[in-house]
């Protein structure tokens, strides 16, 4: 019983880190009706950045706070510079778009960083394990769980308590209505761009010390945020907290009872919810 409670922690984990990569792809759809294929890019990214900037002598809470930054000013000059430009095309542009980019990135980490992985520290605060009786706990993953759990409330908080989140609301059901409000639409579109951008690196930096950063993790990272946004629902902040807790604990508890199929059975949760809720479990009809 130990094993399967220790998989469902780990599985909450997982789960919220799923959640940061995912809130963001969800939320430039919601607004901009964009479908970004880069965005596993930027999760590569963090995990990189993080582990170059302890190899500059920073420590892992500088990373924290400075890669998603980085990337996140990245992701709005991509927005502004790049991806702007063909919002009103058809969505097999923005997938040839945001494809391209995407591997423009991973061949650029490749060259600098070479195709084989590296490993990241845990920092020094966060290792061992926390003792419970007979339960036993990695300190770095509670942490996780713990971290990824107050940035929820602040994110919910940013999208339902800020001038920004109202535009943001407002703005995925009419982006003409915020405009004739005298906001620049525009300029809510970089900012959430970048916001997406940024949540999807800090998902990396924290990811980076459990399993390393490697040049095709992006593409992996990419699988599983539509996987969340599918079941979630398109839009839904929610959805993605949601979907996110369901995927990572169905896929933890399946590396146990049947490790073999723990991937498969990510889609198979996602055929399930869309049999049932084609729409998503907290998305919108239409």
């Amino acid at each position: 019983m130990t094993v399967y409670l220790l998989q469902t922690i780990n599985g909450i984990g997982i789960g919220m880190l799923y959640f940061l990569l995912a809130v963001g792809l969800s939320i430039v759809f919601g607004l901009l009706r964009f479908v970004n294929f880069a965005h596993g890019a930027f999760y590569l990214l963090g995990a990189y950045l993080c582990f170059q900037a302890m190899q500059w002598g920073l420590d892992f809470w500088a990373a924290l706070v400075l890669v998603p930054l980085c990337v996140g000013a990245l992701g709005w000059l991509a927005e502004k510079l790049l991806l702007r430009r063909v919002y009103a095309k058809a969505h097999e542009f923005h997938i040839l778009v945001t494809v391209g980019l995407a591997l423009a990135v991973q061949e650029i980490v490749i060259v600098f960083w070479g195709p084989l992985g590296n490993s990241v520290a845990t920092p020094d605060l966060l290792q061992g394990v926390v003792m419970w009786g007979s339960f036993i706990y990695p300190k770095y993953r509670l942490f996780v769980i713990g971290f990824t759990a107050v940035l929820a409330v602040l994110l919910w908080w940013v999208l339902e308590g800020t001038r920004l989140g109202s535009a943001v609301r407002a703005g995925s059901e009419s982006t003409e209505m915020v405009s004739l409000l005298g906001i620049n639409v525009f300029r809510v579109f970089s900012l959430v761009f970048a916001l997406g951008a940024a949540t999807a690196a800090l998902a990396g930096v924290l990811a980076a010390p459990i399993r390393g950063a490697e040049p095709f993790m992006g593409v992996e990272a990419l699988s599983v945020a539509f996987v969340v946004v599918v079941i979630g629902g398109l839009g839904s902040f929610g959805g993605a907290l949601v979907g996110g807790l369901l995927i990572g604990i169905v896929q933890s508890l399946m590396s146990t009872i049947w490790p073999p199929g723990a991937s498969l059975m990510i889609y198979v949760a996602m055929g399930a919810v869309l049999l049932l809720r084609p729409h998503g479990l907290l998305g919108r009809r239409g």
